[in-house]
């Protein structure tokens, strides 16, 4: 369904002294998901997961520039295609809230989501699944709550009848009930042929949904497992820094490990990871490593068996 290769990403900014200053945000991206699939991307705030997904939409500022090719359906993702597919076959369940209409009412914005059926009847099917009221539908977005506003996202994306969903870290301000009806519709909508990207930092929301997990650190997609993969130590993991995200977790062994992701404008020369891998050897300082197959799954790692 969706086919990510060489997708690098950089922006143009001006410094104090009107000097052009180019910046790289994602390098060198390889992802794909299959139709019927939920393909995780997590990463820690800063890794470029929000920036993939508006890349796929088209909806960069006019400052970015991208290379690499993006495939949907097959088809070479162009301006003219994404403006063309955007909100119809591929929707976006966005991180803010702020991409309500303020001066719309929110029953109208899900309504005019609908590509097929009735409007009225979708919107107060999906209404009825997230718990709000009908009268909600007559509301403007400053009335709602943090959560509410987000299940109306979340209708307008699924109302939408769109073959690729991306989901923008959806579940921040619900509650457990709410997440899981959220996670168990994200499976419904694979089950009936969709794929969907779910972007997120909550690894064990991730987990108990998506069928693989792309990790990204500082740009780069430096694994993608399995789901299976996350189990006992992490002996099934491929990346050091995929087992450290895992053992780091309250429900592991809660374990940090020494350092900081490196800012875009500071990245190390060799592998992004290098700086704090106790793997690491003067041949990762220098050389980024490509992606390669290993175990049903891929890595960046020199070391990774």
């Amino acid at each position: 369904m969706l086919e990510v290769s060489k997708l690098s990403i950089r922006f143009t900014r001006f410094d104090r002294r009107l000097r052009q200053v180019h910046t790289e945000m994602i390098h060198n991206l390889h992802l794909s998901i299959s139709s019927g699939e939920i393909l995780a991307v997590v990463g820690s705030s800063g890794s470029g997961k929000s920036l993939l997904a508006h890349a796929i939409l088209g909806i960069l500022p006019s400052n970015a520039q991208v290379s690499g090719d993006i495939y949907f359906k097959g088809e070479a993702l162009t301006p003219a295609s994404q403006r063309r597919l955007r909100g119809k076959e591929i929707a976006l369940i966005p991180q803010s809230v702020q991409y309500l209409d303020p001066l719309m009412r929110v029953g109208e914005q899900v309504r005019q989501s609908v590509r097929q059926g009735d409007p009225a009847v979708l919107q107060r099917k999906a209404f009825n699944k997230y718990d709000l009221a009908e009268y909600v539908a007559k509301w403007f977005p400053f009335q709602l709550s943090g959560g509410m506003a987000r299940k109306i996202l979340i209708s307008t994306a699924t109302v939408s009848g769109a073959r690729l969903l991306i989901a923008d870290e959806p579940t921040p301000g619900l509650d457990d009930l709410a997440m899981t009806e959220t996670l168990s519709r994200f499976r419904q909508k694979a089950e009936e042929g969709c794929a969907v990207m779910l972007i997120t930092h909550d690894v064990e929301a991730a987990l108990t949904v998506a069928d693989r997990i792309a990790v990204l650190y500082a740009g780069t997609v430096v694994e993608i497992a399995l789901r299976s993969d996350f189990t006992a130590d992490g002996e099934m993991l491929r990346h050091p820094y995929t087992k450290a995200l895992w053992k780091a977790l309250p429900s592991q062994q809660f374990a940090a490990i020494p350092g900081v992701q490196p800012a875009p404008a500071a990245l190390p020369k060799g592998c992004v990871f290098a700086p704090r891998c106790s793997l690491a050897t003067s041949e990762c300082e220098e050389f980024a490593p490509e992606p390669r197959k290993l175990r049903h799954g891929e890595v960046r790692c020199l070391h990774a068996t």
